[in-house]
Order: structure tokens, then C-alpha cells, then sequence
């Protein structure tokens, strides 16, 4: 796993994270019964019957009433939409229970306990993949419907939340939806500061180290490509060192996209001298002009005025 992968999940390792997750973004009214005190991860490796171990992503449990109710949370960190989704989840449901049917884990009446997958997605293009993994099987009529599985996943891709929507929460996961959404250095300092005075107290250190580990390593490093960071540990000090950097951050950024801004103008008036000079321009010479650099653009519109055809003024 890469750095993203391996902070993430040591994010979702804290039980505040799924209470929030919960709370939060399963707007159902059987949540409201669930006693949080209770979480408790739940070792996530599971041997098939013929010994081929499979690792899984997260699980935790905690009371329903009387009796447990499994949250299985599957991260998804690919920036591709796999289709196939469903399957997975059924695989993975699968294993689970076949693991609970050997350790004897039943509810009381002597049935499986009702398990919730999650799948946590924070890939850029919207997901598109079904989320019953009956909308994957063919259907063929004269009652072979009946056999078709069912299984539905609870999907959460985070690109889909509004920045206001999210603020409006005072839950953690809002907050880490928001970081992955940021645009600008100043969006992810408001983020941090927020977190700074929600993780204050003593019990929450490991989780605000956590935030600050993650922040550091992958938000960051989203959004300065390239840049050295010191390594910190600590949220308030992510803080201190975002509010150091982010007006030079937004001056470089501002002066970055000036420059990026002339050179587009700059190619527009040069298109258009050579098209009236010489007719369309092909796809190749577009592609020559927006490759070149500011000074050539420049020696190239002085060749205009003197050149009989357009390979006089871009040639080397």
C-alpha cells in the first residue's frame, strides 16, 4: 500500500471516525439505536476453505440493541471505477460470515448478524458503477429471476459532496472529505484549524496525529507536487507551517497562472496572423505552438511579416 492507502485507513482504525462516518453519512433511523461505546475493530483476515488467506480492508462491530451489528468498511482508493464492484463486496460478505458461521458469532435466534458494506471512494471521476450487484446479472424470465442475487453496498464518493454541505457537519469525516476536495492552500488551513480545536482533548492525540501524518503526507503533497515539508506529527503544527506557506503558495500559484494566461494569449494572436496569411492550420502545427516557449512564440510572429509559407516561420 502506498502512503495514501496505509494514513487513510490508520484513519479509519479510531472508532470516532466510524461513529462520525455513521452518524453522519447513514441517514437512517437505525443508526439512532446503535450503542457507540461498543466499536471494536474486528480482525479483518479470513482463511477460505481451501487455505488462501484473503485481507480485507476494515471491520469493526458494535451493539444494536442486544444484539452485534458488523459495519464493513472497503476502501476504495483507485482512481478508476471498478464496475465490478458488487462482486467484490459479495466476496468479501462472504468470507465474513463464513468466518462468523466457524467461530460461532450468530445472533441469539441462531442467524447471521446483519452486516453494512461501505464503500469509501475518492477517485476524481463520479462513480458510476451499480450498486446491487443484481443490476450486474442477467435476467432471464420464466422464474430464474427468483435465483438472481441481491446484495446492495452503501456507496460514498466524497467528490460528490457540496464544500458547504460538508461544512455545515461538525463530524470528522466531513472534514477529511473536504481535504480531499481542497482547491487551495487557504481551504485546507480552514480545514486544519477546525480540526485542531475538535481533537484538542488528551483522548483524541492519537487520532489528531493521525490527521496531522495523513495531511502531511498525501494532502500536501496533492497540492505543492514537489515541495519538502518538515516532518510533523502534531495537527498544530501543520497548522503553523500552513500558515507560513500559504500566501507564498497563492502569490506563486497567482503569478504561475499570469504567465500561463499571456503565453494562451499569445498563441491565439499568432493563430490567428498565420491563418490569414495561410489558411486552417493543421492539427501538427496547433501542436508546435503549444509546446513552444514564450521567446519562440515571439521570434515566430516576427517571421510572419516575411515568410511565403507557414514551414518558414516554424521551422527550428
Amino acid at each position: 500500500m502506498n502512503d495514501h492507502d496505509h494514513s487513510y485507513k490508520n484513519l479509519f482504525s479510531y472508532p470516532r471516525m466510524v461513529e462520525d462516518l455513521l452518524r453522519g453519512f447513514v441517514r437512517e433511523e437505525w443508526v439512532q439505536h446503535l450503542d457507540f461505546s461498543t466499536l471494536e475493530r474486528v480482525s479483518s483476515s479470513y482463511v477460505t476453505e481451501d487455505l488462501r488467506e484473503r485481507e480485507d480492508d476494515l471491520i469493526w462491530r458494535l451493539r444494536w440493541g442486544e444484539e452485534w451489528l458488523y459495519v464493513y468498511l472497503l476502501l476504495e482508493f483507485q482512481s478508476t471505477i471498478d464496475r465490478f464492484m458488487a462482486v467484490r463486496v459479495m466476496v468479501y460478505l462472504g468470507l465474513l460470515y463464513q468466518d462468523l458461521i466457524k467461530t460461532k458469532q450468530l445472533a441469539r435466534t441462531g442467524r447471521l448478524p446483519p452486516v453494512l458494506p461501505v464503500v469509501l471512494y475518492n477517485g476524481k471521476p463520479r462513480w458510476t458503477a451499480v450498486e446491487d450487484i443484481a443490476e450486474l446479472i442477467e435476467a432471464v424470465p420464466g422464474g430464474l429471476e427468483h435465483y438472481r442475487p441481491q446484495l446492495r453496498y452503501l456507496l460514498l464518493d466524497e467528490g460528490r459532496y457540496r464544500t458547504e454541505e460538508l461544512a455545515a457537519l461538525r463530524n470528522l469525516v466531513a472534514a477529511v472529505f473536504r481535504l480531499e476536495n481542497n482547491r487551495t492552500p487557504a481551504d485546507v488551513l480552514t480545514v486544519v484549524t477546525t480540526l485542531v480545536d475538535w481533537l484538542k482533548e488528551p483522548e483524541q492525540i492519537g487520532l489528531a496525529r493521525a490527521f496531522a501524518v495523513w495531511i502531511r503526507r498525501v494532502v500536501l503533497a496533492r497540492l505543492a507536487p514537489g515541495e519538502q515539508f518538515p516532518e510533523v506529527t502534531e495537527l498544530h503544527e501543520v497548522r503553523t507551517m500552513l500558515a507560513e506557506t500559504v500566501d507564498e503558495w497563492t502569490r506563486e500559484w497567482r503569478e504561475e497562472g499570469h504567465k500561463e494566461g499571456r503565453k494562451e494569449g499569445e498563441i491565439q494572436m499568432l493563430v490567428r496572423q498565420l491563418e490569414r496569411k495561410f489558411g486552417p492550420l493543421a492539427e501538427h502545427h496547433r501542436q508546435r505552438l503549444e509546446q513552444a516557449d514564450a521567446e519562440t512564440l515571439l521570434e515566430w510572429g516576427d517571421r510572419v511579416l516575411t515568410a511565403d509559407n507557414i514551414g518558414d516561420v516554424l521551422k527550428d
